[in-house]
């Protein structure tokens, strides 16, 4: 019980000082980004600079500290081993690799199916995607850190693998909130009950992804980096300057979201009876 209790507090913890640290700081962007007046379809001057950095590594950063602060310096080593852990099967590799891929070309088979005619194709050549998916995997450290180093296995204790990976894909979807209302931002005035269900679908993937892999962040950041880097070979599109609340959208973002919770509710029949304490679990 007392166990239960510390990682209430720790989850709670690092949820509270994540949202308000983010969110603070992107506060800063959009400000910043309506000074500029930027549109919904350029990135505006204050993305990429120094506060929306810092808001996006603000998971890993609050998880690491917390971490330290529970379980001292041989938590935050262990934690910090699992983002270089790349002894995995190669299965698992392309797995993280060919999810959004795949999930793409099946949604271009179904838009044909449906309407007789092809969805339009990304232009940038696969060669030049899985390089970049490569090349970006570092920059996901700061989120999977804390995703899946610190919230994942926490929940997992408190409510067993499968409904953790929903918690965590919801509260990953909301944290990224602020940027729908964001000019400049590629998610402005999109859908944001679409986006979320997608995010959460993939939340499911990226948490077997690191069950089966024993807790390797280095696997969930190269599968959260091929999901940004892969998910325009057939682009979703959206709903320009709409309502963020709205379900209203393209068929390929809708199908998208369907093909991604099939092979979610399969990997959820997979993790139903996943021991609670996961590999990689740190949990004070």
């Amino acid at each position: 019980m007392e166990r239960e209790r510390r990682t209430g507090r720790a989850v709670g913890a690092f949820l509270g000082l994540t949202f308000a640290s983010t969110w603070a700081l992107w506060a800063v962007v959009i400000r910043a980004s309506a000074n500029h007046g930027a549109s919904s379809t350029a990135t505006g001057p204050a993305f990429g600079g120094p506060a929306f950095l810092l808001g996006v590594f603000a998971p890993g950063i609050v998880a690491l500290a917390l971490t330290a602060w529970h379980g001292g310096h041989q938590a935050l080593a262990a934690l910090l081993r699992r983002i270089v852990q790349w002894r995995v099967p190669l299965r698992l590799y392309a797995f993280a690799l060919l999810l959004m891929p795949l999930t793409k070309l099946a949604v271009a088979l179904l838009v044909r199916a449906t309407t007789g005619a092809w969805p339009r194709f990304g232009e940038t050549h696969p060669v030049i995607l899985v390089a970049a998916t490569v090349l970006s995997t570092v920059g996901q450290v700061g989120e999977e850190v804390g995703w899946r180093g610190y919230l994942l296995p926490r929940l997992t204790e408190r409510t067993g693998l499968a409904a953790a990976s929903v918690i965590v894909g919801i509260i990953w979807a909301a944290w990224h909130l602020p940027l729908f209302f964001t000019p400049g931002a590629n998610t402005y005035h999109q859908s944001f009950p679409l986006y979320a269900l997608q995010l959460t679908a993939y939340s499911i993937a990226l948490a077997w992804l690191y069950w089966r892999s024993g807790g390797s962040l280095l696997l969930t950041m190269f599968m959260h980096a091929a999901f940004n880097n892969m998910k325009d070979i057939v682009p979703s599109g959206g709903v320009a300057a709409g309502h963020v609340f709205t379900f209203d959208s393209t068929l390929v973002f809708r199908l998208t979201v369907l093909v991604l919770w099939i092979a979610g509710a399969v990997l959820l029949v997979r993790m139903w009876h996943a021991p609670r304490q996961i590999n990689g679990s740190n949990a004070a």
